[in-house]
């Protein structure tokens, strides 16, 4: 994680430029982080805050989670799925669900497995509403900043399959998601993301609230949660 700090002093993680081949010299070292920014660098269509974002988030869920097929829900380019093949290769497969991919999603991919020839074949990309896709509870389901109540989304599928789950969430709505009546003590996102805590405890889930770096995201809350049995197993 040195090269991490390195490239976060150099420049802000929190941009939305597009890495490109000329930000190659922030990430000179072999460290998995390294390789990983270098072959984005090469791949020309991702903004530099997904890289930081997926990295972070990726680490984190893989200290809880191991194995399973990675469900990445309103995944877009994909990028937090292939982290988390590669953090964990014991993980068979991962689906990449999103009603509208990117273009560039197939660029990315590819360029990651010209890099990491493992990955081929084990990423299938879904342009599909996350509310058709089957689960299982052997999956490890993962969203990362799922706008608004499409988080609820995601945390509810994951509970009916009895599946491990991890959002990092965003754009909340008090409109469309609920906050426990918890606003009138705190922050409104805050009171959201605190009910969705409990939710998931109510549900029989084992739970773990951290956060990303702030630098990267000031929505940067991490909900992790497994059914009770399993993360007692695990």
């Amino acid at each position: 994680m040195a090269s991490t700090g390195h490239a976060a002093r150099t420049f802000s993680p929190a941009s939305h430029d597009r890495l490109t081949p000329h930000d190659l010299g922030r990430f000179e070292g072999e460290a998995l982080f390294d390789r990983l920014g270098r072959a984005v660098c090469q791949a020309r269509c991702l903004p530099r805050k997904e890289l930081f974002e997926a990295w972070e988030t990726a680490r984190r869920v893989r200290r809880r989670f191991r194995g399973g097929r990675v469900v990445d829900l309103g995944g877009g380019h994909g990028l937090l799925a292939h982290v988390l093949l590669l953090l964990d290769d014991s993980s068979p497969s991962a689906l990449v669900v999103d009603r509208r991919p990117p273009p560039s999603a197939a660029t990315l991919h590819e360029t990651l497995v010209a890099t990491w020839p493992r990955l081929r074949d084990r990423v299938t990309f879904l342009p599909e509403d996350m509310e058709h896709v089957g689960l299982f509870p052997a999956d490890v389901v993962v969203a990362a900043h799922a706008c608004g109540h499409l988080t609820d989304v995601v945390l509810a599928r994951a509970v009916a399959a009895g599946a491990a789950v991890a959002v990092l969430p965003c754009c909340h709505d008090a409109q469309a998601s609920d906050d426990g009546g918890l606003g009138g003590w705190m922050d409104s996102a805050l009171a959201i993301d605190a009910t969705r805590a409990n939710r998931l405890r109510q549900a029989g889930y084992r739970i773990w609230t951290q956060h990303i770096p702030g630098t990267i995201t000031p929505k940067n809350r991490l909900l992790l949660g497994r059914p009770l049995q399993a993360a007692d197993e695990a």
